[in-house]
């Protein structure tokens, strides 16, 4: 059967493939960059393993406390080598990318202290845990202040006012590298690093973190490369590989990684406990596997913006742009055309792919969030995913694919049913 009979055994018209096959016909020399930068990070992975000497031994489980567990322990010597930093905590235990950041924040927040974000709104989760939506147990309640400073209208960093903003208080400088629920750019390794120097030349010790989320494997270097205190990130996105079940790391300083240990179990008991549930083979192999599922969503994050650019879209990062993270925004213009894409990238789902998304009001938001994702595990972003909150500019955001051609099905099938709907219409 050729190619693309299979795709219209998928729902996909041969009017919407063969526009799809015109547009990666102009991509074949980007997709060999990523193929060379996912070749580089698999080196840095498996130099870590290979360094820390990973056997099978590293994957027998533990239970209850979780005392002496050796693959727990060298799992996170993998990180932090990977990394380049003097610790890391990765746990099960962290049950998500919100609780990984409200983890190391609470950790490393007193009363009195301030939180300072110089790039703007966090991601609408954060907003409760910081206190800026009330919430139970937010750093507002506990006593710490918070401030931000907004970006300017290109996106960039409002130098002069941050250097207002860096006061006394100021203890703590947290950075989100993806654009999370925002049509602004994404960051750049590079861009972080210049803004982490910036601000250390103001108060040397104040502490940076980084919403490392979605950015993972993406470029040659990471926040922490380049002066990031700690890097925070969820292992059901980038660094899971898509096999880890559930999990989050925390990279960065003896120092801070340890009072994260200390807020996630109890003063006192720190990384000593925390079984691993039998789990270890999946966040071990899912990290290792990790660089290569990443370039494959860089590639769909890529053909989708090419795709939805050539039909007068806005696309954020547009389709020629430098990529720093595996999302891909598209402003749709209307709340029907946002649910008739999440309804392509459903029905290419390997996982119920038979039923249709619908918006819901999810904990941590402030508007009503439509979501498609056929994923074998639930909520995981690395897998083929889309979704966005029902507001305008009716903006959905794109991620994942554990292989480059489930991408490149949903990306289509995405495009097939807003033409189904009428709302699109090619170019003859």
């Amino acid at each position: 059967m050729e190619l693309e009979q299979i795709y219209q055994s998928l729902g996909v018209s041969p009017q919407v493939y063969q526009f799809g096959e015109a547009t990666l016909a102009r991509l074949r020399q980007r997709f060999e960059a990523i193929d060379q930068m996912a070749e580089y990070n698999q080196g840095k992975v498996l130099h870590a393993m290979q360094e820390n000497k990973v056997s099978a031994a590293c994957f027998a489980a533990t239970t209850g406390y979780g005392y002496d567990d050796v693959g727990r322990e060298r799992l996170e010597k993998v990180y932090a080598d990977t990394f380049h930093t003097e610790a890391a905590l990765v746990r099960p235990q962290i049950t998500c990318g919100t609780h990984a950041l409200a983890v190391a924040l609470s950790a490393n927040l007193l009363p009195g202290d301030e939180l300072l974000s110089p790039a703007g709104g966090p991601y609408d989760t954060l907003e409760e845990v910081i206190g800026i939506r009330e919430s139970p147990c937010s750093l507002k309640e506990y006593g710490v202040s918070y401030r931000q400073v907004d970006l300017l209208p290109d996106g960039g960093f409002d130098y002069p006012r941050i250097r207002e903003a860096i006061t006394e208080k100021t203890k703590l400088i947290t950075i989100q590298r993806s654009k999370g629920y925002a049509t602004r750019p994404s960051f750049s390794v590079a861009q972080i690093g210049a803004l982490i120097a910036f601000c250390k030349g103001i108060k040397p010790d104040v502490t940076v973190m980084v919403d490392n989320c979605y950015g993972e494997f993406v470029e040659a270097l990471e926040p922490s490369d380049v002066g990031a205190d700690m890097i925070v990130g969820s292992l059901i996105k980038n660094p899971g590989g898509g096999l880890a079940p559930i999990g989050g790391y925390i990279c960065g300083t003896e120092k801070c990684v340890s009072r994260c240990a200390y807020r996630l179990s109890a003063p006192g008991l720190g990384q000593e406990v925390g079984a691993n549930l039998g789990l270890l083979p999946a966040l071990y192999q899912g990290f290792f596997l990790a660089p290569t599922v990443v370039a494959g969503a860089l590639k769909g994050a890529i053909f989708a913006a090419n795709l939805y650019e050539q039909l007068g879209y806005r696309v954020i990062p547009t389709g020629s742009e430098d990529r720093h993270d595996i999302i891909q925004a598209v402003e749709l213009g209307s709340a029907d055309a946002m649910l008739a894409f999440c309804a392509g990238i459903q029905a290419a789902a390997p996982v119920d792919s038979y039923v249709t998304p619908v918006p819901w009001a999810m904990p941590g938001y402030d508007a009503e969030v439509v979501m498609a994702a056929g994923a074998f595990v639930q909520g995981s972003s690395i897998e083929l995913s889309a979704d966005g909150p029902i507001r305008p500019p009716y903006a959905v955001y794109f991620q994942g694919g554990l292989t480059w051609y489930h991408a490149k099905l949903g990306i289509l099938m995405s495009l097939e049913k807003l033409v189904q709907a009428g709302l699109v219409q090619l170019p003859a």
